[in-house]
């Protein structure tokens, strides 16, 4: 049962992940489409973004690991 709770852990966080980077990238690429000149700022700020996205599925590993060793 913990191994279930550990995929479960892993699934949802990665998927969030996902849908979390598409929207993130989605919406600058929409922004550049409507102010080129602000191109260099809003990658800057995507980056930053992506970065801090990219911590959810780490988190999850994490707790899917508490979860199997506990």
């Amino acid at each position: 049962m913990n191994y279930i709770a550990a995929a479960i852990a892993i699934g949802l966080s990665a998927l969030a992940a996902g849908i979390g980077n598409s929207l993130i990238v989605s919406r600058t690429v929409e922004s550049i489409a409507r102010q080129p000149e602000s191109k260099s700022t809003l990658q800057t700020i995507m980056f930053i973004g992506v970065g801090i996205v990219e911590a959810i599925p780490i988190i999850g590993v994490v707790i899917a690991f508490i979860i199997v060793f506990s």
